[in-house]
């Protein structure tokens, strides 16, 4: 089965071919993939270990990996070919950033009004030692702040909600 993943600006293909085997745009490797817990995964791909955090909340996934998070959008062959007439996948109206995992908010760089574009910092979120930027998923303004620096979150709860 085919996919498109999406993560930031670029999307790839990724064909699970069989157990132990995936290719990524055109380039095949072997991989061993394992979950530890309902969360955490462990990686095994090109000779190389990886852990892995992953949310699986709604139609995208947060995945911390490196101490970086990322956001992607999975969607398989079907999925992909009824998303393209309607034009951007980028969502329209209210939007709210939810946090991907417990922890603490370390800063808030952005005001309740404020314009924002597409990719801006506008949490950050401690979590296992490390700090993640959260990023907006569109250009928009922001309409509200649920948090404040300091506190303390849960997976899941909301964050900002930009319009």
């Amino acid at each position: 089965m085919k996919y498109a993943t999406t993560i930031g600006e670029r999307t790839y293909i990724v064909e699970i071919n069989r157990e132990g085997e995936v290719t990524i745009d055109g380039n095949t490797f072997p991989v061993d993939l394992q979950a530890i817990d309902e969360v955490t995964y462990s990686l095994l791909m090109s000779n190389r270990s990886y852990e892995a955090l992953v949310d699986t909340a709604g139609d995208e996934l947060a995945v911390l990996l490196g101490g970086r998070l990322y956001t992607a959008q999975v969607l398989d062959e079907r999925a992909r070919r009824l998303s393209r007439p309607g034009g951007s996948s980028v969502p329209s109206g209210e939007v709210t950033l939810k946090s991907p995992m417990p922890g603490l908010i370390v800063a808030v760089p952005v005001a309740e009004g404020q314009a924002v574009k597409k990719g801006q910092t506008v949490i950050v979120l401690e979590s296992m030692k490390m700090e993640n930027e959260l990023k907006a998923p569109r250009d928009g303004t922001v309409s509200s702040i649920k948090v404040k620096v300091r506190q303390s979150v849960e997976q899941h709860q909301p964050l900002v909600v930009i319009t």
